[in-house]
């Protein structure tokens, strides 16, 4: 193990995650890059006019910060927010939330989990 670990731009991997539709989910980090590691770090690229996730629930408390693009966001409660490039939304853990690129191009979004405590 390390104190730190750096990925190259071309360094990631990708995967296939439930519930995400029209995108590229790539990975950056994940907890056992380093001592300690707790975070898992990724960039999503959704595809234009309607990219995006199911609603769903995730155990992990997250953050999306969108890169490039526009983001509808809507939450369990029903509210809908536009997300634009510079704009990120905090999300607790098992809290019912989807996106959806409501733009003209592809729209990246890099997404930082926090999971559970083991």
């Amino acid at each position: 193990m390390a104190g730190y670990k750096i990925t190259k731009k071309d360094e990631y991997y990708t995967y296939t995650a439930p519930g995400h539709n029209e995108c590229k989910c790539t990975r950056l980090h994940d907890p056992a890059d380093v001592d300690g590691g707790q975070l898992i770090n990724g960039l999503t690229h959704f595809l234009p006019a309607g990219g995006g996730t199911d609603m769903g629930k995730n155990p992990a408390e997250s953050i999306y910060y969108i890169i490039e693009g526009t983001m509808l966001f809507k939450g369990e409660d029903g509210v809908e927010t536009v997300l634009n490039a510079g704009d990120s939304v905090h999300i607790a853990s098992n809290y019912g939330k989807c996106v959806t690129n409501i733009g003209p191009a592809t729209a990246q979004m890099l997404v930082v989990l926090l999971p559970p405590a083991k």
